[in-house]
Order: structure tokens, then C-alpha cells, then sequence
């Protein structure tokens, strides 16, 4: 596939045109800062012609905790819960990205049993991420009720599985550095099992719900366009990318984790448009039911933290490190600089919300306000990350 970074909403004029009685035509639109589409507090501000976007800025900042700062005060083991409100929908994956940074600064080993855990945990967030986006997604096509609450009665079943492994539904706080908190009661792995045996009936009835609607097909093809060639050059990650024909997945890449184990292959779309970012959801849930089925079958007994990760008085020697994995929306990284003492000199978060939604004007620009909505929607962006 041909793709150019030009599109044609190019072709606008950007300023203001005059119309004969020497008012102006186009119309300026804050769309915000509480909009649908969106998991917290964010706003657009649209210029349109018509019903066409000539300009999109995307308006954030109202969710800023100075996450990063704070971690810089206090000790490595206690920013750990504070990982889990970055994406708050995804907190086992933020829970891994930062505890591989750390263990790279200080040469931690992750026993065999706490690897299979993490992957397994990582595989069902990256499930109901994938499933609760859709739903929200047709919410925002309008159609209310029906696929969102079957999204979220697959979600429900997740969360129980994570509630009864953390003692947290949501906020996990469940990854130490060197392996896990604590390992796997009794029944968790029978039980999650059952839920890996079952999900592929219903990403089957939730296909035949959605993929072939005219309506779906007909809001979302052709709609907020990523070329290949402006997702490579902006750093974009995650089904985002791979929807736009980038052959980039970490779990691939870096072998990160015991990855490199499983057998299980990255979905590419060949349009790059809302319809191929539903699609590579759809296609990645059923290459993580693979993931898990073979993790759940070949998960071996034994430690689940390394005998030299110190919980008291950690303190790694001076150095930098970057960790960095596949997140079910993209790239999640935290780099990290050491002084030897018992805080972080640096803590920086690369997060994969904020690096997409940069591209969201050029995804926009020609399309109507609608479009722009559900664009929005298809990015899967959650405030808690991009603001920080």
C-alpha cells in the first residue's frame, strides 16, 4: 500500500475566510474539557467549515498529579501504586513496565513462575482493555447500551480473577520488583482457565454483532486515516500503528519477559482507518487467548520473587536504565536514573496515550465533527497517562 503524509483536508485554507457581508465562515467549536469519548478530563478546540474539521488542537493538563516529581520524592517500592493510575484501566501492565526498569537498574531475576504470572496477567488486561474499548467505541457511533454492556460483562469476569490474585479489582499495586507480590491461591489458575476457554464464544457473538453492521462499516471506513509513513515518523505505537500497517510489536521486538516462548503472530491492517483499528482489537484478543492458553498450560511451581530484592533499604548503584513493554495501547516505557540513594535522581514516563493522541489532527483533518468524535474514540487514549 501507497500511503502519503498529505491528506485531503490539506487542501483548506486554514484562515478565517470572508463571506460577502465580511463575516467570517468558518466555526470555532470547543468540544469539552468533559467529552464523551474520553476516560477524564480532556477537550478539543475545532475550527470547521461546514461540518468539515480544518484544525484540531487537543486541550489537556486538567488531570496533571505531578506523578513523575513525586516519585522523584519518594522511594522506589512506594511509586508503585502510583503506577496504577496512569492508565487505570491497565494497571498490571503499568505495574510490569516500571518493575522492569527497576530491575534493570539493579540486576534483579525474575524467578520462572513470577514470568508465566506476569504474562497471564498482562494477556487478561490486555483482554478487557481491548473488549471495553469496543464498547465504548460503538457508544460513541450511538450505539448505546447493548455492545458496551457486553463488553463490560466480559470485563467484570477479569476483575474477578485480579481481585481474587491482588485484593484490587482496579488498582492493583501487585508487581515487586524482582517478581510478584504474592503468588496464585488456590482455584485462580482453574478459574482463569474456564474464562480463557469461553472468551472466543463470545468474541465470535461479538463479531457477528458488530463486524459486518452496515452502519459500523459505514461510520468507520475511510474514516480518521493514519498513513504508515506519519505513524513511523511520529513515534506512534500499539494497535494504532499496527491498524496502519507498522509491523511493530515489543513482545516481538524485545522478547521481553519470557515472550520469545510463545507462539502467536501481530495482526497488521493495510488502511490504517477506524474499521482497521476495531479489527486489530478484535484480531490481537484472539492472539491473546493463544498467549494464555499455552502460559496457562506450561506454568511451572516454584519462587515467585527473586531472594535478593530487598522491600527495606532499597538502594540500586548509580546508573540508568529504560523499561519498556507492549501495554494494550502501545509502547509504555519508564526511564529511570540512579544516585545510589533510595529515590529515583529521574523518573520519566513514556506513555502511550500521550504519544497518539498527538497524531489526532491529521487523523481528523477533512472529516466531519462526527468523524472526529469517533476517531477520538478509536485512538483509545485514558487521561490518567496522558496528563500525568
Amino acid at each position: 500500500m501507497s500511503a502519503t503524509l498529505e491528506t485531503p483536508a490539506k487542501n483548506y485554507e486554514l484562515r478565517p475566510k470572508l463571506s460577502d457581508d465580511g463575516e467570517t465562515e468558518l466555526l470555532e467549536v470547543s468540544m469539552g474539557p468533559h467529552h464523551p469519548s474520553t476516560h477524564g478530563v480532556f477537550r478539543m478546540d475545532v475550527v470547521l467549515d461546514g461540518e468539515r474539521v480544518v484544525r484540531l488542537k487537543p486541550v489537556f493538563g486538567y488531570l496533571h498529579r505531578n506523578h513523575e516529581k513525586i516519585a522523584e520524592g519518594t522511594s522506589y517500592l512506594s511509586s508503585m501504586p502510583y503506577t496504577d493510575r496512569l492508565d487505570y484501566f491497565c494497571s498490571l501492565t503499568n505495574n510490569w513496565a516500571y518493575a522492569l526498569a527497576v530491575e534493570k537498574l539493579a540486576g534483579l531475576q525474575v524467578p520462572e513462575r513470577a514470568e508465566y504470572i506476569r504474562v497471564i496477567t498482562a494477556e487478561l488486561t490486555r483482554l478487557q482493555n481491548h473488549t471495553c474499548l469496543i464498547g465504548f467505541l460503538m457508544q460513541d457511533m450511538g450505539a448505546l447500551g447493548t455492545p458496551l454492556m457486553y463488553a463490560f460483562r466480559e470485563r467484570e469476569k477479569i476483575l474477578d480473577l485480579f481481585e481474587a490474585l491482588t485484593g484490587a479489582r482496579m488498582m492493583c499495586n501487585y508487581m515487586r520488583f524482582g517478581g510478584c507480590r504474592v503468588d496464585l491461591p488456590p482455584g485462580w489458575l482453574a478459574a482463569a482457565q474456564r474464562i480463557v476457554d469461553e472468551y472466543p464464544r463470545f468474541l465470535d457473538e461479538f463479531e457477528t454483532l458488530l463486524s459486518g453492521n452496515e452502519i459500523i462499516i459505514a461510520r468507520s471506513q475511510g474514516i480518521g486515516v493514519l498513513p504508515r509513513e506519519l505513524a513511523v515518523n511520529a513515534g506512534i505505537t500499539g494497535p494504532v500503528a499496527r491498524a496502519a500497517g507498522v509491523d511493530y510489536d515489543l513482545r516481538k521486538v524485545d522478547k521481553y519477559g519470557i515472550y520469545d516462548r510463545f507462539s502467536f503472530r501481530v495482526p497488521l491492517g493495510d488502511h490504517g482507518d477506524t474499521y482497521d483499528r476495531y479489527m486489530i482489537r478484535i484480531l490481537e484478543m484472539r492472539e491473546s487467548l493463544k498467549i494464555l492458553q499455552q502460559a496457562l498450560k506450561d506454568i511451572p511451581a516454584g519462587p515467585i520473587i527473586d531472594p535478593k530484592a530487598k522491600l527495606r533499604g532499597f538502594r540500586p548503584k548509580a546508573g540508568e536504565a529504560y523499561g519498556r513493554i507492549e501495554a494494550p495501547k502501545g509502547e509504555l516505557g519508564f526511564y529511570l536514573i540512579s544516585d545510589g540513594g533510595p529515590n529515583p535522581f529521574r523518573y520519566r514516563v513514556r506513555p502511550p496515550s500521550f504519544i497518539n493522541l498527538t497524531v489526532l489532527e491529521d487523523m481528523c483533518l477533512g472529516n466531519t465533527i462526527a468523524d472526529a468524535v469517533i476517531t477520538l474514540g478509536s485512538v483509545d487514549i485514558v487521561l490518567g497517562e496522558v496528563d500525568r
